[in-house]
């Protein structure tokens, strides 16, 4: 089984997603790194990336699924992934999980749901300089209007797993666990 760690950012989604990688021994797709990664090794894939950040545009979704499928190459076919960062749109989505299940992979989302006073606070507390509030506002944005739909989509599904995103740390950790604890069942 493999999860989708859906989250608005200062949602701790990348805190808890390390937790469900160590607990479950999943491999991460973390789309930032596996673009860098692919820019690292200058072969055709690489290069139409590396042109395309290079001109300040971002990575089409068929290139993005490229490079999925160039990682889902590269391991077992037992073991279970965890994707953060993707998908982001509903047309990312769709082709997402049409080439997970064309490798005959299933896939659940867990959904950190956050208040966004409260994404906004944690986002501001850990003072990057990305964070102003202006940005945080035009990245929260963005997250409504593309990503919560693919959530909605999922729920509507009955693959999606919603935690509250709002308590502590460890509160958080302690109900994902408990609610996602079924899909790491082997029969």
């Amino acid at each position: 089984m493999d999860i989708i760690l859906f989250g608005m950012q200062g949602s701790g989604k990348g805190t808890q997603g390390k937790i469900l990688e160590e607990r479950y021994a999943l491999k991460s797709f973390e789309m930032g790194a596996e673009l860098r990664k692919a820019i690292a090794s200058q072969n055709e894939l690489g290069m139409k990336i590396k042109a395309t950040v290079e001109a300040g545009n971002l990575v089409d979704d068929d290139t993005i699924m490229e490079v999925i499928e160039a990682f889902l190459s590269t391991i077992d076919s037992g073991q279970s992934l965890i994707f953060d960062g993707i998908p982001r749109t509903l047309v990312q989505s769709e082709k997402l999980l049409t080439l997970l299940e064309a490798h005959d992979r299933s896939v659940s989302g867990i959904f950190i749901d956050v208040d966004e006073e409260v994404a906004i606070e944690r986002m501001l507390e850990r003072g990057r300089n990305d964070d102003s509030m202006e940005t945080i506002r035009r990245r929260l944005d963005n997250y409504i209007e593309q990503t919560t739909p693919v959530i909605k989509k999922f729920e509507t599904e009955g693959r999606l797993i919603r935690v509250n995103g709002n308590l502590s740390i460890e509160a958080v950790t302690a109900e994902m666990l408990e609610k996602a604890a079924h899909l790491f069942e082997t029969s």
